[in-house]
């Protein structure tokens, strides 16, 4: 036997191109024949080459997605911040330092579980029996079993098992739109083809996982497992890295700025009181710990957690399903959406849209296998007794057919060849009953379609007596065999203009339509036909077949062209089919579109130029389409990848987010993706990307809520320690306040509703830093608002003799009512607040108020809390200092919107406080 039993993926790496071999050549090298292999040969083989099926993919365990919930560098600031609190001593604020960490981790990690199991059944793939020729004997084995060199047998129905070379095919139609994106079924044949050939367009090769829909055929195994052309998708999967979504890159630089300047300062400030002030050094290192829980926004990343699994939420409503938590954000940024076109863009369900007969050009309404709508002539719905040359091809396709149309569960679905399927429906539209058709024309006689032919005859007995032949097939094989076109009964047919006829043809191809012709012949006497018969043929028309765009797909294009995205079509099916589908979408000019064979001759550079260009990709491969993603990426583009199939998967792991199809999604392409479609409807792209620009408008004034607390409480401890005072503020108090107002008020910024402007106005920079330098100015005005409020509180009381447990316990609710006032304000980054919209617009912005009124009573006046927290109660007269001071906040915001408004207004195109392009 052969030692070598190389895949047939990819000619420049494969030194036996199994398509491009004669079958002879092939069996010997697998050193087999076509009666199989024997038993112990199997059993040998199958010991060398392991079992048919993928590697399975390792996930991470529960723990180490535990365990990576961490991997943040402002938690490993806290958590030094507790061990150091730890080791001083101070056991409690250790222990509330790592209750936080924890429940930040556990946040994180329970959303991560429940993305996950909303796709835990998802099917296999890979067909789970063969039927096997061994010891020349017809068997039923397990899938996994096979081995290179065993003969299999398909029939219709059969999922493939692995990939094969085929020697004898009859009928023989496989659909392989999970694989290639052809969005029909692939005629198969055993001649080889040339080295080089695309994998779409080999057609003596039947692929793993994908589908018989017609006839039969036999192969021999040529590549199982990883080693066939599904599995080397799944390799080339495995090998893509993943991509880091712009909110982690951007939360990561600004994590580590951030920690840099809390560790430099809280050192600087031990540093300081130690040698400067001669503080005690146990004292001024729980300072430095009280500093750096102060400026670190610990809530920050459960908040930024919470809005996300929101996000989640609201998408999972719309039916989108999101694995990945930073994906929400990623679709907010998104530039660019390369979209697959079978069964994303398009229905994936063939349907006839023009007629072509001799009395003129019928359209037809309606898509899909749903027979609703009309056959149309001259605008007008066509009377087949009006028009006897529309009702004999409307027969013709009705009756020369093998498929079946069935309704189940309230939807109409076919049974056979999906071309076949569509002219069954089409005849329904027009009227036609098909069981009433064929019980009025009986058939006598069947040629089945073989590809050598190209045409499939039938013989009928005419309902008024008499014997006919319908004929349909290739439009050219058709035509040939024509020696006229038919006319009304009883009038001599009329001359064939076969120029005018192949230019008729021409232009429904150039429309990306697929053609068939259909002919008949009169046959008197006969109960037998043979392909002698089909010849001196009466033309009866063409048809023009198109698997149609989603209706709501065109919306949603041009919903992403108005939000200021790129829609791109990059499908593996031929270019005049997607020039035109291109076009009825908005995609591309319908002139222009670049082949996989085209982009193999392109290098880098031009790349480069064109991918800007040109929208339309056609006949690509995954190599090409994972290449084109990256050539878009490389030019700082945020990309979107969308697809159902198994080519589809290496460009769905390389974007930046993405998205596969759920109902005909493969296994592999939705394990590649970070979002999936329950619905596979491309318009619940559009309406996830507007939950994701919601989603980081919300984390933005959150991000604009929450530091302004940390800037303030850190700048009292600050000068605190500057001027040798009390500390105002203890580390447990600050993280009570940190924590009890992200959890609350922050998280209800969460639940803001879109703004208006969200789907017209253009994708936000992904490069942006996260706070941009008018945040930068909101936050530092707002904290020298609650450090002057906060501080004159404390330094007010403790003047006029107030205990310092009192004093600390106003300045906390000093702060956290600034932080209820500023609530208002954070809700609209530059409109006014000074409304009822303002004020009371917002229902989970009154309970989160409410709530946490509710627990700074408890922390001041419950006792328990007054024992964790060492607080006091507060009298009447200190809340009518407390009121005012907080208050203070909101009208200085506002008349900063208000400046910041007009500045906008005088500089139209400097706009302020929203991502600029």
């Amino acid at each position: 036997m052969a030692k070598r039993l190389t895949q047939p993926a990819d000619d420049e790496k494969t030194q036996f191109p199994w398509h491009a071999e004669d079958v002879e050549a092939v069996l010997r090298e697998l050193d087999t024949r076509r009666e199989g292999l024997s038993d112990a040969e199997a059993a040998r083989r199958l010991e060398q080459h392991g079992p048919n099926r993928l590697r399975p993919r390792s996930r991470q365990g529960p723990f180490m997605r535990f365990l990576l919930q961490f991997h943040n560098v402002l938690i490993y600031v806290l958590l030094v911040a507790a061990v150091a609190a730890l080791a001083l001593g101070e056991l409690l604020d250790a222990g509330v330092i790592l209750g936080v960490v924890i429940i930040n981790a556990l946040i994180g990690f329970i959303q991560e579980g429940k993305a996950e199991k909303a796709l835990e059944a998802i099917g296999k793939m890979l067909s789970l029996e063969a039927t096997v020729l061994r010891e020349g004997q017809r068997r039923e084995i397990p899938a996994e079993e096979l081995v290179p060199g065993d003969v299999v047998l398909l029939r219709e129905g059969d999922k493939v098992p692995a990939d094969l070379r085929l020697f004898s095919v009859r009928d023989l139609r496989i659909d392989e739109a999970m694989l290639t994106g052809e969005s029909v079924p692939v005629e198969k044949q055993t001649n080889p083809v040339e080295a080089g050939t695309p994998v779409a367009d080999r057609l003596g090769l039947a692929f793993s996982a994908t589908l018989v829909t017609s006839g039969k055929g036999s192969g021999v195994v040529i590549a199982t497992g990883d080693t066939t052309e599904i599995g080397r998708i799944s390799e080339l999967v495995t090998e893509t890295p993943q991509i880091t979504t712009p909110l982690i890159r951007q939360m990561t630089q600004f994590g580590h700025k951030l920690a840099i300047v809390v560790l430099v300062i809280s050192v600087a400030t031990f540093l300081l009181g130690w040698l400067w002030r001669g503080q005690a050094p146990i004292e001024m290192a729980m300072a430095a710990v009280a500093l750096a829980v102060a400026a670190i926004p610990e809530g920050l990343p459960a908040i930024m957690t919470i809005t996300l699994a929101i996000g989640v939420q609201r998408m999972a409503r719309r039916n989108a399903i999101i694995r990945r938590l930073p994906a929400v954000d990623t679709l907010g940024a998104i530039t660019v959406i390369c979209s697959d076109k079978t069964g994303t863009l398009t229905r994936n369900e063939m349907t006839v849209t023009s007629i072509a007969t001799p009395a003129g050009l019928c359209e037809v309404e309606g898509v899909g296998y749903d027979p609703e709508g009309r056959v149309l002539a001259d605008g007008q719905p066509a009377q087949l007794d009006q028009r006897p040359d529309l009702a004999l091809a409307l027969r013709a396709g009705l009756l020369c057919n093998d498929a079946r149309l069935v309704h189940e569960d309230d939807l109409w679905r076919p049974q056979g060849d999906p071309m076949e399927a569509a002219l069954i429906v089409l005849a329904r539209k027009a009227g036609l009953d098909p069981d009433s058709e064929h019980e009025a024309w009986p058939t006598l006689d069947t040629i089945p379609f073989e590809s050598k032919h190209k045409f499939m005859a039938t013989l009928h007995r005419r309902p008024g007596g008499g014997e006919l032949i319908f004929v349909k097939g290739a439009p050219e094989q058709i035509l040939e065999n024509c020696r006229a076109v038919w006319s009304d009964e009883g009038a001599d047919p009329a001359p064939l203009d076969r120029a005018q006829w192949e230019q008729q043809y021409e232009q429904l191809a150039a429309s990306g339509q697929r053609v068939l012709a259909a002919a008949c012949k009169p046959a008197p006497g006969r109960d037998k036909i043979e392909h002698g018969d089909i010849q001196d043929l009466l033309l009866l028309g063409l048809w023009g077949i198109i698997d149609p765009p989603r209706a709501e797909a065109i919306e949603s294009v041009r919903q992403c062209h108005e939000a200021g995205i790129r829609a791109k079509m990059i499908t593996g099916d031929h270019k005049l089919t997607a020039l035109a589908i291109g076009h009825q979408l908005a995609i591309g000019d319908g002139q222009s579109a670049l082949t996989g064979r085209e982009l193999e001759q392109i290098d880098e550079a031009r790349l480069g130029e064109l991918v800007h260009e040109i929208d339309v990709y056609a006949r690509v491969s995954p190599e090409h389409k994972l290449r084109l993603v990256q050539a878009l990426q490389a030019h700082g583009d945020v990309v979107a990848m969308t697809g159902d199939g198994g080519n589809d998967a290496p460009a769905l792991k390389r974007a930046d987010i993405g998205v596969a199809m759920g109902l005909k999604g493969t296994e592999v392409a939705q394990e590649a993706s970070e979002m999936v479609l329950a619905d596979d409807n491309f318009a619940s792209i559009a309406h996830a990307v507007e939950e994701g620009r919601t989603v980081y408008d919300n984390l933005r004034k959150a991000v604009l809520f929450i530091l302004p607390t940390n800037g303030g409480e850190a700048m009292v401890i600050m000068l605190a320690i500057v001027l040798g005072l009390t500390m105002p503020l203890t580390p447990v108090q600050v993280l009570w306040i940190n924590m009890i107002t992200a959890v609350t008020l922050a998280l209800a910024l969460a639940f803001e509703p879109p703004e208006a402007n969200v789907m017209r106005r253009p994708p936000r920079e992904p490069r942006q830093p996260l706070l941009t330098r008018f945040f930068l100015w909101r936050i530092l005005l707002v904290s020298l608002i609650m450090f002057a409020g906060t501080f004159g509180v404390f330094a007010w009381l403790t003047t006029g003799g107030a205990e310092i447990e009192l004093a600390r316990t106003a300045a906390v609710n000093t702060i956290v009512l600034l932080e209820i006032f500023y609530l208002f304000n954070t809700r609209f980054i530059l409109e006014s607040s000074l409304s009822l919209k303002g004020f009371l617009g917002s229902r989970a912005a009154l309970i989160a108020i409410a709530l946490v009124i509710v627990f700074q009573l408890l922390f001041t006046y419950l006792g328990l809390m007054q024992n964790l927290f060492s607080t006091r109660p507060l009298d009447l007269g200190h809340w009518l200092l407390i009121i005012p001071v907080a208050a203070s906040v909101l009208p200085i915001v506002e008349f900063e919107k208000w400046l910041m408004r007009r500045h906008a207004l005088n500089h139209p195109k400097r706009q302020v406080g929203s991502p600029k392009r």
